[in-house]
């Protein structure tokens, strides 16, 4: 189409070197196109640190203010796929978000610690998403799990929500069972590999790093600047990479297990109500109704998380979380 914009050749970033030794930090935004705060708030600290009201001192920082510039250009949540599902290189590039993640997964391996900022659909407070406990296994290994706790807490979310990988593999077994949906092929292929639900993170913690996925809140809410901000200020502090204190944070926190996600199946499924993050239901109480009327009930007592109204057929529509005792 000729009136159709340019898309985007490269990956913009900004690092800055303290003259004393210390940790490599990389603190991205925009890795879904509609989601910000994240890169509001780099940019204003950006602006920071050129005028001196910031100083890095130690170690190294990456600032990536819109990791994907295709997705952010359109003003959508992907560009040619979700770029924070099966990340990883490619020797061969499908589609722009394999392109981007040629550049982005390098850049991952170069830093020690991830601060990784987004926003949600609909409502609800912000929080902040941590990878397994310690261990041996083989979905994901980890030995970092105090180190990522310390990260999580310093960013003063309420809220803590684990266990995103094993909550994936489980949506990558039922999908890959069921039948594929038509012309879907090379969606369909993303959302049955076992990769699929290794985003940023989950590709950091596999290189011997540690990091968080930080919701800022809904898209559109004007504090999530402010929370994506002030999590990259106590961060810093945190890692001994600026001279100002951190600021005391929450004391209560309540953390939270994801155990299952449910797809959207067709543009006609509906959910009965304008879910939030983590409104509590009840076993029985229900959330949707399929397009074939089918209605889509709690398995238990527990949380929605991540309601997405919108979400694509064959996309994750909605999670459900317990409560970690």
């Amino acid at each position: 189409m000729p009136n159709e914009p340019k898309r985007p050749t490269h990956l913009h970033t900004h690092t800055f070197h303290g003259l004393a030794p210390g940790p490599k930090l990389l603190v991205i935004g925009a890795v879904h196109g509609n989601e910000v705060c994240g890169a509001k708030a780099i940019t204003q600290l950006l602006q920071d640190l050129d005028s001196g009201a910031l100083a890095i001192e130690r170690g190294t920082v990456t600032f990536v203010p819109v990791t994907n510039p295709l997705a952010f250009q359109l003003k959508q949540r992907t560009g040619d796929r979700n770029l924070n599902r099966n990340m990883a290189p490619s020797a061969i590039p499908q589609d722009f978000e394999d392109r981007i993640a040629n550049v982005l997964c390098p850049l991952l391996d170069a830093h020690d610690v991830l601060l990784d900022l987004h926003s949600f659909h609909t409502g609800g407070a912000p929080f902040v998403m941590i990878g397994p406990q310690n261990n041996c296994g083989t979905l994901e290994p980890f030995s970092q799990a105090e180190a990522e706790m310390q990260l999580a807490l310093c960013t003063g979310a309420p809220r803590i929500v684990e266990g995103w990988l094993d909550t994936y593999a489980r949506g990558v077994l039922r999908r890959a069972a069921a039948p594929a949906p038509v012309g879907a092929a090379r969606a369909q292929t993303l959302v049955t590999n076992p990769n699929y639900g290794v985003g940023t993170t989950e590709y950091m913690r596999s290189r011997g790093g540690y990091g968080v996925t930080l919701e800022c809140g809904q898209h559109d809410d004007p504090q999530g600047v402010q929370v994506a901000r002030q999590a990259i200020l106590q961060t810093l502090a945190l890692l001994g990479m600026v001279s100002q204190p951190m600021e005391a944070s929450p004391a209560e926190r309540e953390i939270l297990r994801l155990v299952d996600v449910t797809d959207r199946e067709h543009a006609g499924d509906s959910f009965t109500r304008e879910w939030r993050s983590f409104d509590a239901v009840k076993a029985g109480e229900l959330i949707g109704v399929r397009h074939s009327g089918e209605e889509v009930k709690a398995p238990h007592d527990g949380f929605v998380v991540f309601p997405n109204p919108r979400a694509e057929p064959g996309q994750e529509w909605f999670y459900m979380a317990l409560q970690r005792h």
